[in-house]
């Protein structure tokens, strides 16, 4: 404790809220894990389920404008018309979600080192604008709760926790740089000594407990701030490509002297943000939902007894996240293991991943949502021809049937929204109209 008082006694000097600062320090941890295997009995219940419809969510990317903002309104030099084009297409958005049934939407507030709302900590997103730090002239965040609400549909705060930008250009470093001047600069340039190059991307440094310490202050203003629904992680912990891998070397000689491997500290590395984050959004605001979105397989039957039945890239292995870990130990109101693929893929069935994730959720009071890929539907694949056949319907009709049938998944959430307006999609689109729509 006396070490994570020293580390908050020199956040204290940066930009962070004491109310964040004050639910940090009661967070801090450094237990190394006992195994590298998982435990198969669960540790901990989380808190007691809400009793609450279905989950008929979509998530709405922010990234590289994937969703929203439309790319054409960045280009609009009177703010007034751009913030109208904006706030129409958002609107828009929302009245067609709410025509097909959707009750929730995952809205990306943090697509990486920047936010949609105007943060003590981050500079304003250039999404809006097409320049960091510059004020779009209304508050994002605010404006999708407001709208969403007053549709009767959710929000959760979706957040990328590690991401600082999406490639690493001169032309984004000259960027980031930029920021030097305002308040609140990048952590680019605040915190060099954090940023590391990997899958191509800057990225924080997962090992460093200030950085760990960072990300959940920003969660914590979010929280604090908004009413937002819940709070939701993306897949993103450690991301690597064979080209790009994260240089942490150096940290793991500072920080994981108590661990025999680098793979098993690096689990407990996002174990440790996984808890502050958790604990953190549990004493600010307990109502306010805490879930994460893992890759689909946590770990292959092969290299782990407990794993499912598959043969697909596993979070546990490859992004070093214990996904199963934290539903066991009740860190998670809900999870979402994003399951991407048909019936028919052999490597990663659908059926056998939902299934699997079911056991693990059963003994537990964490909710089950499973992510469908709705990019698939309609699009040519020699792999999986079934998104092909009638227009996907069928392939996803099965998926939904499936998700209903069994009692511990509690409901479903598409990838992603602006799929929902592509040609190739619309006869799923009709299809999940008529099934969950007024």
């Amino acid at each position: 404790m006396d070490i994570c008082f020293r580390r908050f006694q020199l956040m204290a000097k940066k930009s962070f809220s004491l109310i964040a600062m004050a639910l940090l320090l009661s967070s801090c941890s450094s237990e190394p894990p006992v195994s590298l295997v998982t435990p198969s009995t669960p540790v901990t219940p989380g808190k007691s389920q809400q009793s609450q419809e279905p989950m008929r969510g979509i998530w709405l990317a922010t990234v590289s404008r994937l969703d929203w903002p439309p790319v054409s309104s960045v280009n609009v030099s009177n703010t007034a018309s751009r913030i109208r084009q904006q706030q129409n297409a958002l609107t828009n958005k929302l009245d067609q979600l709410k025509s097909i049934g959707i009750n929730t939407v995952f809205f990306q507030v943090k697509p990486d080192g920047t936010a949609l709302w105007p943060s003590e900590i981050l500079p304003w997103s250039d999404l809006m604008t097409g320049t960091i730090g510059e004020n779009p002239g209304y508050d994002p965040l605010q404006f999708m709760l407001d709208e969403a609400h007053k549709r009767g549909m959710k929000v959760h705060a979706w957040f990328n926790p590690y991401r600082v930008s999406t490639n690493t250009k001169p032309s984004t470093v000259a960027e980031l740089n930029s920021t030097a001047s305002q308040h609140p600069s990048s952590v680019f340039v605040l915190h060099r000594d954090w940023i590391r190059t990997a899958g191509d991307r800057f990225v924080l440094d997962p090992g460093i407990p200030e950085a760990r310490d960072w990300i959940t202050s920003i969660v914590a203003e979010v929280v604090s701030r908004y009413p937002v629904d819940g709070v939701q992680f993306d897949d993103y912990f450690y991301t690597e490509s064979p080209g790009s891998t994260l240089n942490d070397n150096e940290t793991y000689r500072k920080y994981g002297g108590a661990f025999v491997s680098k793979a098993d500290w690096r689990r407990h590395n996002t174990q440790l943000l996984i808890e502050q984050v958790s604990r953190t959004i549990n004493k600010l605001k307990p109502d306010v939902e805490f879930g994460v979105s893992p890759a689909g397989v946590w770990r292959n039957r092969s290299h782990d007894p407990a794993g499912s039945d598959t043969r697909g890239a596993a979070a546990y292995d490859e992004s070093f996240a214990d996904t199963r870990r934290w539903v066991q130990q009740g860190l998670l109101d809900y999870i979402a293991p994003q399951i991407y693929w048909p019936f028919s893929r052999s490597a990663a069935r659908y059926d056998v991943l939902a299934k699997w994730w079911a056991d693990v959720v059963k003994p537990t009071n964490t909710r089950l949502y499973i992510g469908i890929a709705l990019y698939k539907v309609g699009e040519p694949s020699k792999n999986e021809p079934d998104w092909m056949v009638n227009g996907g319907v069928p392939e996803l009709k099965k998926q939904l049937d499936l998700n209903e049938s069994v009692p511990q998944i509690s409901g479903t959430i598409l990838f992603r929204e602006d799929y929902l307006n592509q040609p190739q999609t619309q006869q799923a689109v009709n299809y999940l109209r008529s099934r969950w729509g007024s």
